[in-house]
């Protein structure tokens, strides 16, 4: 259960304190929950190519100067969705 507020004698000021402490709990706590549950989505060659509308020939020439990382399992490659995002803001400024 949540703590309980008693708002007996509270000045207008100690009132809006307290109600913005108790959402920015709140906040933090949801914050928290979605960090913990995230996971790093990885993209294929192809949806990554897709995603930034070029062609395979031009994300190998961007994962070969090093704009973009690779990772590779087994003989197949993947990027971090994350990353790639990263990326575009990066090349953007």
């Amino acid at each position: 259960m949540d703590k309980q507020i008693q708002f007996f004698q509270l000045t207008p000021t100690e009132f809006l304190d307290a109600i913005n402490n108790s959402v920015n709990i709140k906040l933090e706590e949801l914050k928290n929950s979605i960090n913990g549950n995230v996971r790093e989505e990885l993209l294929t060659r192809s949806e990554t190519a897709e995603m930034l509308k070029i062609n395979l020939s031009t994300l190998w020439a961007w994962t070969k100067s090093n704009k973009l990382t690779s990772y590779s399992i087994g003989n197949r490659i993947y990027y971090k969705h994350s990353e790639v995002m990263e990326s575009i803001i990066e090349l953007k400024n």
